[in-house]
């Protein structure tokens, strides 16, 4: 990471509020991130990555929103270029299965698909629920649409599968890996995401991540496999 990377991260950090969190707990949650990178010299480099998640629970049902961007530039040439929006239901069966619905929409330039909307339903178990370990897993089945990046489209029947872990391995820091699955007929799409998380002060988090998003099949000359490599500043609320 760069110096001035580093400056950035740490006037953000004193800059932020500074009050700790209420402890009592209501139907609604969130948390929003944001991390930018920006260096000069033989070569200009910007990035910006930005998102958040909200939730609401009730009774049985759980819902979240979740949305990100991500965008990068080199010499004033954009190089990266993603958006991601989702919505998910889920309702309790019980303490350990759950029902669930789920909405994603994907836009990214450099992909080989402009968009890629999906709808599935499905069952999930959750296989752990520690304080210091959680695990979850689902399975589902849907469709999804696609615009590729040569002008065609495709629309297919899809099975989704996905996991969800999280290790609080101390007070103050966490690791959580998330991985979901789309197969269809004409691409299987895959994501991983992985991030360590170190609260700083009061409400507010660095988070280091990595991102791998993967399709089987793509325009010729499109990459089937990008990645994300972000450290950015998380905010709870």
């Amino acid at each position: 990471m760069s110096i001035r990377s580093i400056l950035v991260v740490a006037m953000l950090a004193v800059a932020a509020p500074s009050f700790a969190a209420d402890e009592e707990t209501g139907p609604w949650a969130g948390k929003a991130h944001l991390g930018y990178l920006a260096t000069s010299g033989n070569t200009d480099h910007s990035s910006l990555n930005t998102g958040f998640e909200i939730g609401y629970t009730s009774a049985q049902w759980q819902h979240r929103l979740d949305a990100q961007a991500i965008n990068s530039s080199e010499d004033k040439v954009t190089t990266a270029e993603a958006y991601d929006l989702g919505w998910k239901s889920e309702r309790n069966l019980d303490e350990q299965n759950f029902l669930f619905g789920r909405l994603d929409w994907r836009k990214d330039r450099f992909s080989g698909y402009d968009e890629q909307f999906s709808q599935a339903v499905g069952y999930g178990r959750r296989l752990i629920d520690i304080e210091v370990h959680k695990l979850s897993a689902e399975v589902g089945v849907g469709a999804r649409q696609s615009d590729l990046a040569d002008g065609s489209n495709e629309s297919e029947t899809i099975l989704s599968a996905g996991l969800a872990y999280t290790w609080q391995f101390s007070k103050t820091a966490n690791l959580t890996q998330v991985i979901a699955i789309e197969s269809g007929s004409a691409n299987t799409y895959f994501e991983s995401d992985t991030a360590l998380s170190a609260k700083l002060l009061g409400n507010l988090a660095l988070v280091a991540s990595y991102t791998v998003k993967t399709n089987s099949d793509v325009p010729a000359l499109a990459e089937k496999t990008d990645t994300y490599t972000a450290l950015s500043l998380e905010y709870v609320f």
